[in-house]
C-alpha cells in the first residue's frame, strides 16, 4: 500500500515511541522469553516456547506495520479552510437526515475520541476535495450512498 497516511504530530510521536520500544526493549524481552522457554526441554511439546514464538511473530508484524505507516505518513497540522482533506473533522448529513461527525484520517488519531473514516475508503475518497455544502455520492459494499458535507474543521491536537 503506497497511499499517504495523514497523522497528527501526537499520533506520529506515539507511533515512533512504540516502534522504538518494540525494536529495542520488546525484542530483548521476547528473546529472553524464548531463551527461558527453550531451556525447559523438548520444543515439540513446549507450550511456553510456542507461545513465546507466536508473540515474537506478532511483535515483528507490528514493527513492520509501524515502519510502513511512519514511512507513508504526512505529519503536521491538519489542513484548514473549507476544502475537505485528510486530517479534518467533518460533519455530514446522510439521505435520511442523520448527522455524523468524524475524523477523515487515520485510526491512529482515534485517541481524539472521534470515529475515524479512512481517506482511502469509498466515503473518504468521495469526500476528498469537496467543499462544505457539497453533496457527494459513493459506492460501498452495502450499496450507493449520498452525504452532504455540513462542516469541516482542523483536528485539534
Amino acid at each position: 500500500m503506497t497511499d499517504t497516511l495523514w497523522l497528527s504530530q501526537s499520533a506520529y510521536d506515539r507511533l515512533s515511541e512504540e516502534l522504538e520500544h518494540l525494536q529495542t526493549e520488546g525484542r530483548r524481552q521476547t528473546s529472553k522469553a524464548i531463551e527461558i522457554a527453550r531451556s525447559h526441554g523438548d520444543l515439540r511439546e513446549n507450550a511456553e516456547y510456542t507461545t513465546a514464538k507466536e508473540e515474537q511473530g506478532k511483535m515483528e508484524a507490528r514493527i513492520r506495520q509501524l515502519q510502513d505507516m511512519l514511512g507513508r505518513a504526512e505529519v503536521g497540522e491538519a489542513p484548514s479552510g473549507d476544502t475537505v482533506a485528510a486530517g479534518m473533522v467533518l460533519t455530514t448529513v446522510d439521505e435520511d437526515g442523520d448527522a455524523e461527525t468524524f475524523l477523515l484520517g487515520s485510526r491512529e488519531d482515534r485517541a481524539q475520541g472521534l470515529p475515524v473514516v479512512s481517506a482511502s475508503s469509498p466515503l473518504g475518497k468521495a469526500l476528498l476535495g469537496c467543499k462544505v455544502g457539497d453533496t457527494v455520492s459513493y459506492e460501498a459494499p452495502a450499496g450507493s450512498f449520498q452525504v452532504k458535507v455540513t462542516g469541516a474543521r482542523p483536528l485539534a491536537d
